[in-house]
């Protein structure tokens, strides 16, 4: 049909029809050579524009034989020259569409449809040539079954029906505008858009959604072996990944109208998370982003504004699809906002969308670098703060309406998302306790944040302070004392009382207290040892007449083994106290011959023994104390 040639200009297109061409149109740097009966015949517009160059022609030609008749012919042979020259420019009409929709690669197909060549139509190709076919005014009433009848009707039954066509077309029309738009195309693709993933399975997220097309060879492949939900996970994800070749203004475009169909707010995130992944670098800290061509990349103020748009239309609320990536991507957000130097307005929304899902967030999250040149600390401590505050505050929320008998449990999963927090934010504090920076107001006061519900045990806090201590042996002592006082020795464990009371960075007073409540927790353990030892006396009896009763049956002999491990290991303890009651004795002798051997025996502040905040009596040495439980609710009086 068509040959392309080297021209002095660009190229060359020329109809291989075996007639020669009258007609020479140059669009977008290529010159078709064409015919102009096949024109005329399909294209109003370049029958107006032939009609009216042949009467030019006509005109001129007309004018020229008239203006050398009344000349003087003083030269024959000239004058027959000149008429040939004329006669073989008769009937050759060229000319240049400078704004033709889509280029040359849009006219190329309009000028085969015109000489009745089939065009195969595509999500690709169908906006540019309904583009070309208005331009060249090739309408029904012109001619039948013409181009922009036939264009309009593939939109209508092929690609509006079709999620994935539909983001194909839109795309193709950022180089159609103002055209595309007037026409309506953009609008009806991204209604189209919009309606097809509202109208999606929100458990399947994205099937069907092909719109009664019949499945693919991948596809139909992907269901056989995979099943069908399968196949609807891979058909979401190719057409996400698909909206990554819109512009910034036409996603826009985009997430507004899928909004305003109130859809699930999965999808309207998912979108926004594939759409920013592709333009934002620096979101992940492990993907690497392929290198794209350098006229690809939005400016530095186009990625702000994308990035104030994402995070301006995410949901609120914790989507039912969130995951620890999502948390992941939402800190990487965060950080980018920074660097982009994003609004206020911005970044403190996306703290509070943030705070929702904080216990899906990670140790590694939560270490976001301090970019202002105010913050002296290594990482943004600030910053986690006001995350924590907007959790804390939704969990406040979201605790009026649980239940009576979740609360009584206590595994409700508000409570359970705040001992998570609980760990998380530990586990922060000792990443941020080794700062020579963090002042003690600034660490006592994140570390009082937390509720105390929502530390089962205080092991992990006092690791944050021991490693605080260890890090800021230059503050003083009533520093020193301020930050232990965020601890709850009666939430120690055993071993971690163990290492309190020999570390020597601890002040006294907080050295007396932990022996105090370790005491404690072992007198507990050894009476709830020698209770359960007791029951278990009468269940080794009736267990060796029942396995006596059962003919070589040796379970008897197990049971019997493991009490016995039982005293044993009760005898450890029970010793042990004992050591504790005597060091606790002979300290508590020591400081009392210090207060009397001052004056009335009390220095110059008091006794020793006031001084050290000590509030316990001499029972408390007593291996006969009555009650365990007043001693065990005992607060720290720092």
């Amino acid at each position: 049909m068509a040959t392309k040639q080297p021209g002095s200009k660009g190229q060359a297109w020329f109809c291989t029809t075996g007639l020669p061409s009258d007609v020479a149109i140059e669009v977008d740097g290529m010159t078709f050579h064409l015919h102009k009966f096949p024109l005329m015949g399909k294209s109003r517009k370049l029958h107006e524009m032939i009609t009216e160059q042949e009467t030019n022609q006509r005109t001129n030609r007309f004018a020229t034989i008239q203006t050398v008749s009344e000349q003087n012919q003083s030269n024959e042979n000239d004058e027959g020259e000149e008429e040939i020259q004329e006669e073989d420019n008769e009937g050759q009409f060229h000319f240049v569409l400078p704004d033709f929709p889509g280029g040359c690669e849009a006219f190329e197909p309009a000028a085969k449809f015109c000489y009745g060549v089939k065009v195969d139509l595509s999500a690709n190709n169908v906006a540019a040539l309904r583009c070309a076919g208005e331009y060249l005014e090739m309408t029904e009433e012109y001619s039948e079954d013409n181009l922009i009848s036939k264009t309009e009707r593939f939109l209508a039954q092929s690609t509006l029906k079709n999620i994935k066509h539909s983001i194909k077309t839109l795309t193709s029309c950022e180089r159609l505008l103002p055209m595309a738009e007037n026409l309506g195309i953009v609008q009806r693709c991204i209604e189209a858009i919009a309606t097809k993933a509202a109208a999606a399975d929100p458990s399947l997220f994205g099937w069907p959604m092909n719109g009664g097309a019949v499945d693919s060879k991948p596809e139909a492949d992907a269901r056989r072996k995979y099943g069908d939900v399968t196949r609807g996970a891979a058909i979401a994800d190719s057409w996400l990944d698909d909206l990554g070749y819109l512009s910034v203004h036409i996603f826009k475009r985009l997430i507004f109208a899928m909004k305003a169909l109130n859809l699930s707010g999965d999808i309207v995130e998912s979108c926004l998370m594939n759409y920013a992944k592709k333009f934002i670098p620096g979101i992940s800290r492990t993907t690497t982003r392929k290198p794209s061509a350098s006229s690809n990349l939005p400016s530095e103020n186009e990625r702000r504004e994308l990035l104030e748009t994402i995070i301006s239309n995410l949901p609120i609320e914790k989507t039912s699809r969130s995951t620890s990536n999502t948390t992941r991507f939402l800190f990487g957000l965060l950080r980018t906002s920074y660097i982009l130097n994003a609004s206020e307005v911005s970044r403190r929304s996306l703290e509070k969308k943030i705070g929702s899902q904080l216990e899906q967030a990670t140790l590694d999250d939560l270490l976001i670098p301090s970019y202002s040149y105010l913050n002296e600390t290594l990482y943004d401590v600030d910053c986690v703060e006001r995350i924590l505050v907007c959790f804390l505050q939704r969990f406040e929320e979201r605790s009026v309406t649980r239940t009576q008998a979740d609360e009584e449990e206590g595994n409700s999963p508000v409570s359970t998302a705040l001992i998570t927090v609980g760990k998380l934010i530990d586990g922060y504090l000792s990443e941020i306790a080794s700062d020579a920076n963090l002042k003690p107001e600034k660490f006592y006061e994140f570390a009082i944040t937390l509720p105390d519900r929502a530390r089962v045990f205080d092991d992990g806090l006092y690791r944050a302070v021991d490693v605080y201590l260890k890090a800021h042996p230059w503050i003083s002592e009533t520093d020193r004392e301020r930050i232990c006082g965020v601890l709850d020795c009666q939430k120690l464990t055993l071993e971690a009382c163990t290492h309190a009371a020999q570390n020597e960075r601890l002040p006294l007073r907080a050295v007396v207290q932990v022996l105090f409540f370790e005491q404690l927790q072992l007198r507990h353990a050894i009476s709830g040892t020698i209770l359960g030892g007791r029951g278990t006396e009468n269940e080794d009896e009736e267990m060796v007449e029942r396995s006596r009763a059962e003919e070589g049956n040796g379970t008897w002999r197990t049971a019997v083994r493991d009490n016995q491990m039982l005293r044993g290991d009760m005898d450890s303890m029970r010793a042990r106290v004992q050591d504790l009651e005597r060091e606790c004795s002979m300290m508590k002798t020591t400081i009392e011959k210090m207060d009397n051997s001052g004056p009335r025996g009390h220095g110059e502040n008091g006794s020793w023994w006031s001084k050290l905040g000590c509030k316990f009596k001499s029972q408390v040495c007593d291996s006969h104390e009555p009650t365990g439980a007043e001693g065990g609710k005992r607060r720290r009086e720092l």
